[in-house]
Formats: structure tokens, sequence, C-alpha cells
């Protein structure tokens, strides 16, 4: 099985005791190339020496709704900047995560706005796809990303919507990322929407340490975990498990620009 996990956080601290084992481990079970997400200006420097130093792993650098706080002007100018010095580089493959996230009352929702718009524009600028956070917001993310289109469209991350709202983002050229949650038996909604999906439209996973499946209920997430949450996502898509890996990671790979 061979496998490309999406959406991971593998720099936070719940893998610094183990980070090295666990990706080993990931990639003996097939899980070949994983993508980490930078969240706030203060981790990207971590993210990227890690990616640099393997070549199995790739970067995207934004700046996250629930870190509002942290955001500052400046650290849009110092994105530009992260992305003009990496523009090319095999590794740098998008920018994220991104977007909106109206679960959490708190968080100031024009403000939101405006770091989502300002990096949906980055994204265009430098022909990059776009990772994309979407809690309670699909009608707002849907009508941004109609206003500025990105020519490599992206990944909504975590879908969770109505097979219309897949269908929206599917027609502005987003793949669909799938992960732990549609794994658990209570979710239903999921489990009718993922059968009217078409496979070409999806990518998997983790988004590692959060969100564990439900075969690994309270338990830290990891890379590991993706081959048996395909296996689980397989019986829903009512397809072989080799081949819901084969065909998710081609469609990541295509997304990204990545060869076999």
């Amino acid at each position: 099985m061979r496998l490309i996990d999406t959406h991971t956080h593998l720099d936070f601290p719940d893998f610094d005791a183990d980070r090295a084992e666990v990706l080993a481990r990931s990639h003996k079970l097939g899980v070949e190339r994983l993508v980490i997400l930078g969240v706030h200006q203060a981790n990207w420097q971590r993210v990227w020496q890690m990616v640099e130093g393997n070549k199995s792993l790739y970067a995207a650098l934004g700046l996250h709704p629930i870190y509002l706080a942290d955001h500052r002007d400046t650290h849009l100018q110092e994105l530009r900047e992260w992305l003009q010095r990496l523009h090319g580089h095999p590794q740098l493959c998008a920018v994220g995560e991104i977007g909106l996230d109206y679960f959490i009352e708190t968080l100031d929702r024009q403000q939101q706005q405006h770091w989502f718009k300002a990096q949906l524009q980055l994204a265009a600028e430098f022909e990059l796809p776009a990772l994309i956070h979407v809690r309670r917001s699909h009608a707002e993310v849907i009508a941004t990303l109609k206003r500025i289109r990105l020519k490599r469209g992206g990944i909504i991350h975590a879908f969770a919507g109505s097979y219309e709202q897949a269908s929206e983002y599917i027609k502005l050229g987003f793949k669909l990322g799938i992960g732990g949650a549609p794994t658990w038996p209570q979710a239903l909604r999921m489990h009718r929407v993922l059968l009217r999906l078409p496979l070409d439209t999806i990518v998997l996973e983790t988004d590692s340490p959060d969100m564990p499946p439900a075969m690994y209920p309270q338990q830290r997430n990891s890379p590991e975990h993706l081959p048996d949450i395909c296996r689980a996502l397989a019986e829903h898509f009512k397809v072989d498990a080799e081949q819901l890996a084969s065909i998710t990671s081609a469609n990541a790979e295509a997304l990204f620009g990545w060869s076999s």
C-alpha cells in the first residue's frame, strides 16, 4: 500500500520524544510522503528545518485562524518573503494552513476573513495550492474562493460538509481531505456523502496529532494510522483499500505537481 498523508503537524511537541521513530514506522507501513503545515509565524522555521532534512517531507506555510491572537500584520510580509525565497523549491508545496473557523465563537470573523483573503492572494500570486481549514464556514469559504480563484486549487482539510458543498469545492478545483472522522460509526451523514463523491476528488490525511480515527480512540493520532484509516474508508467508498490508496496518492501527486 502506497500512501500520502496530506495534512500532519509533526512539528508539534506531541512528537518531540519519538518523531524519528514515528516517521520510520510510517514509511515501513507505506506512508511515502507527508505534508507538514505551518500554523503561525513562530513555527515556520521549525517546519522548514524538519522538511529540509528529509526528502519524504513537504512544507506548507500559513497563518491558521485558531491562532488569530498571535498574528501580526508584519507576518503577512514575512510569509510573502518565505514564499519568495522558497519559490520553486520542490519541498514547498502549498500555502496553509489557512481558513475560517466559525465554530470558536471568540474568534473575530472579520479578522479571520482579512487573513484568509490575504493568504489566498499570496497563493494566487505564487501559483501554489491552498490547504484550507473550514469549520461551520463553508458558505463563506466557498464565496471567498469564487472571488479569489486559485489556478492550482488546493485541499479542503477534514471535509465534513454536504454533497452540495463538496460539489462547489470540486468545481473550484479543490480536493477533499478525508481522515479519521468518517471512520467513527456515528458519522452517518458523512458516510452517505462519501458514497457520492468521485474518487478522483479525494486525498487522505491524518491531521496528526489530532482527530484520531475510531480504531485509536483517545490516542495521539499519527501518520502510522493512515493505512488503517484507508482500510476503513475503503469500506465506505466500497472499493479495495489498495485501490483507494493508489487513487488518492495519484490525486495528491497531481495536485502538488509531484512525480510518482
